[in-house]
């Protein structure tokens, strides 16, 4: 699983323009370079912007390949430490050697949806803040920041005394791995600008899986349990050197920097222009009002919820909902499944599911954007979610984590659901225009990042009725009907989306 976004995905897998939107620049090398609300002309230097060496380009692709591999170990605290934790929490002080309390599973069950919904909340609310500071205070600083925020605030839940205290904790935690994307991406984008972006999204994209298997490899050999998990907090604590390390020598993209100093002000009226090129760009662009009624400039987020664009708004987000659903609301719960299942008798059965799980989506998040390029837009998403629908429900109702090949079937849902994140990069910006297209694509996964978050609690709860008593198998059996929507979805996406024919 990828993020998150899109998420990313995943896990969360977003955009690779979440943080980015096109400009033109005589000084710059390529077009995409962000400028919402760039300073005044007071603050920008009138320096010759120079690319970066060789050297500084290798280091910002360590950085933001490093920042989104620890972001994915931040991912799999979740599914890992949650039912150990919260049978800590609720058990009450160790005494001596007594037994303590068992927590009943519709319990561990609610509370392992809220940590999920905590993830997704935190993560989307983070893509915008970040995001925000990105644009403003520049690429690499948001970025270390980014670093900065999950790895303190996870170092901080490891000493948590209640559930509450570490819904609060990871909330705040997961505003770092919203930004860290974005930020991580946009970044690599503008100083590889030699390199495609599917390219670059699958490699930085495929890092959060990297981190996902490293922490389930730990977790095999290093028993995750309610006596023995905050260990793993302060694992996901370790990338402070990293953030910090980034905000004394990452250097800032040379095209934020060249678009910082020529960006007009959001007071012209050229800010609000939109680019006509050749092609269906054109036809939708040229009806996208620049002014309101009033005559004041329209911004961004407006224009993508008025027509001709609301139903392109309203789709993008339904497309980027199902995979992240299917992400955190049904290969999730593979892991406490596990757990579940192994609890006394195979500590480790959980974190090789992890590891089974994410080895597949580490693959396919990869080569996903070149796989859904050659089959097509449409082909390849409705290839996906029938792939998804029949292992998952496989997967939920025929196995179980002791069979022989739950794992195999398990790297199979995680490969599958991988394909998505490679998708997500390639075609939720294209839907847009280019004037829009950053906007578009960041509120499409975002709002799809909230969405599931919402959809993930109400599992939870549903998890609770007499039919379903906690069990997690029942629980995913249902979440992974949400793939039978993206059958039918793909298909009101347009054969030819606004940019596609503008590259």
């Amino acid at each position: 699983m990828s993020s998150p976004s899109a998420s990313s995905p995943s896990a969360e897998n977003s955009s690779a323009e979440n943080s980015s939107s096109e400009v033109s620049s005589s000084e710059a090398s390529a077009s995409e370079a962000s400028c919402d609300g760039p300073p005044s002309a007071a603050n920008v230097s009138s320096a010759v912007v120079r690319p970066l060496s060789r050297a500084g380009r290798w280091l910002v692709l360590a950085v933001a390949f490093l920042g989104w591999l620890f972001a994915g170990v931040q991912m799999s605290i979740t599914p890992l430490v949650s039912n150990s934790a919260t049978a800590d929490f609720l058990a009450g002080p160790r005494d001596g050697a007594a037994e303590r309390p068992v927590t009943p599973k519709p319990v561990l069950t609610r509370w392992f949806a809220r940590y999920n919904a905590t993830f997704l909340f935190g993560a989307a609310a983070g893509g915008l803040l970040f995001g925000w500071i990105g644009d403003r205070a520049g690429r690499a600083k948001a970025l270390s920041l980014s670093i900065c925020c999950y790895a303190i605030f996870s170092t901080l839940a490891a000493f948590a005394r209640t559930p509450e205290q570490f819904v609060v904790l990871r909330f705040l935690g997961c505003l770092g791995v919203g930004g860290a994307w974005p930020n991580g991406i946009a970044i690599a984008v503008e100083v590889w600008t030699h390199v495609s972006k599917p390219i670059l999204a699958g490699i930085i994209g495929s890092a959060a899986n990297v981190g996902l298997v490293l922490m389930g490899l730990l977790g095999c050999y290093v028993a995750i349990t309610p006596e023995s998990w905050r260990w793993v907090m302060l694992v996901g604590g370790l990338p402070i050197f990293l953030g910090v390390a980034s905000l004394v020598w990452l250097p800032e993209s040379p095209q934020w920097l060249a678009a910082r100093r020529k960006a007009p002000s959001t007071d012209s009226p050229d800010s609000a222009a939109v680019s006509l090129p050749a092609g269906n760009e054109a036809s939708i662009a040229s009806s996208v009002p620049s002014r309101g009624n009033t005559g004041k400039p329209v911004s961004p987020v407006r224009a993508i919820f008025q027509p001709p664009l609301l139903w392109l708004t309203l789709l993008g987000i339904l497309l980027g909902a199902i995979p992240l659903f299917g992400g955190w609301g049904c290969t999730n719960w593979l892991v406490p499944w596990a757990d579940q299942v192994g609890a006394k008798t195979d500590p480790t059965l959980k974190a090789w599911t992890q590891v089974y799980r994410s080895v597949g989506a580490a693959v396919t998040s990869a080569i996903g954007g070149w796989v859904s390029a050659m089959l097509g837009r449409r082909l390849s998403y409705f290839l996906y979610s029938a792939a998804s629908l029949f292992i998952g429900q496989h997967l939920y109702n025929n196995l179980d984590p002791t069979h022989p090949h739950f794992h195999w079937w398990a790297l199979m849902l995680g490969a599958t659901t991988g394909f998505y994140f490679g998708w997500l990069p390639l075609c939720l910006p294209e839907m847009f225009p280019t004037a829009v297209r950053s906007t578009g694509a960041g509120v499409t996964f975002n709002t799809g990042r909230v969405a599931t978050g919402l959809g993930v609690l109400g599992a939870g709860y549903l998890s609770s009725l007499s039919y379903f008593g906690g069990d997690y198998a029942k629980v995913g059996a249902v979440t992974s009907l949400i793939f039978a929507g993206g059958l039918v979805a793909i298909w009101m996406l347009p054969k030819s989306p606004p940019a596609a024919t503008a590259r």
